[in-house]
């Protein structure tokens, strides 16, 4: 069964990372049904959250290559429901 996610990334230096961080992501295009993402320019950071609707295998994966990257910091939060990943639509 899947679970609802959120996924927060701090990038460090995000023009040296931003490029590898933004291909897994699109890699993962399929599991994702939000991204709000905050550049904070003066600290030379990004924020970003993802909220991913996924089982928990595809979460430890996804989340796993993401903080992998150099100068990326990732958190994740998994909802304890289990929900019917039947309904993929994004409104």
């Amino acid at each position: 069964m899947k679970r609802v996610a959120i996924l927060s990334a701090i990038l460090e230096e995000p023009k040296t990372c931003q490029h590898e961080f933004n291909q897994i992501v699109s890699a993962h295009s399929n599991l994702i049904r939000g991204r709000m993402g905050l550049p904070f320019l003066e600290h030379n950071l990004a924020v970003i959250s993802l909220t991913i609707v996924a089982t928990l295998d595809e979460i430890n994966s996804f989340t796993g290559k993401l903080g992998n990257l150099e100068q990326v910091t990732v958190k994740t939060i998994i909802s304890k429901k289990e929900v019917d990943g039947a309904d993929e639509s994004v409104n």
